[in-house]
């Protein structure tokens, strides 16, 4: 019964990620976002959406329908996670340009490769910026 709750909310949060925007100031790993969707919302996905095929963004269009229904906590999580995973998908894309610098910096003669760099920040923290050392943090790498 937990794991095809887990499965769910999992669903839930890929069809969400797909629709939402940006704006929080801390990201939250795919696992803890599972983890308190399930938590928050498996009872209405449960009494809302029961039998639901899973995929295709039907959990998310089944809450979404029965948004006035969906309770609030539910719908506050929601809204809460996928701010929080955009972030981390954005800080993601963007470490490469944010470290750019301290790269440079930091890690000449590093085997060119994102793996090999970002491995060369994280060892070289006294002297990586704070905007990179966030952007890192944000992206979910430390």
């Amino acid at each position: 019964m937990a794991n095809r709750l887990s499965v769910l909310s999992g669903a839930v949060l890929i069809a969400v990620l797909v629709q939402t925007g940006v704006g929080q100031t801390q990201t939250i790993s795919y696992a803890d976002a599972a983890t308190l969707l399930a938590k928050e919302c498996g009872a209405d996905v449960k009494k809302f959406c029961k039998g639901l095929n899973l995929g295709n963004g039907r959990i998310q269009n089944c809450l979404a329908q029965h948004q006035a229904k969906v309770s609030p906590a539910c719908t506050s999580t929601m809204v809460g996670v996928t701010a929080s995973i955009q972030q981390r998908l954005a800080a993601q894309a963007s470490v490469d340009k944010i470290c750019a610098r301290d790269a440079a910096r930091a890690c000449r003669g590093v085997v060119p490769g994102k793996a090999h760099i970002l491995g060369c920040l994280l060892k070289a923290t006294r002297i990586v910026g704070a905007k990179c050392s966030q952007a890192i943090t944000d992206a979910g790498w430390r």
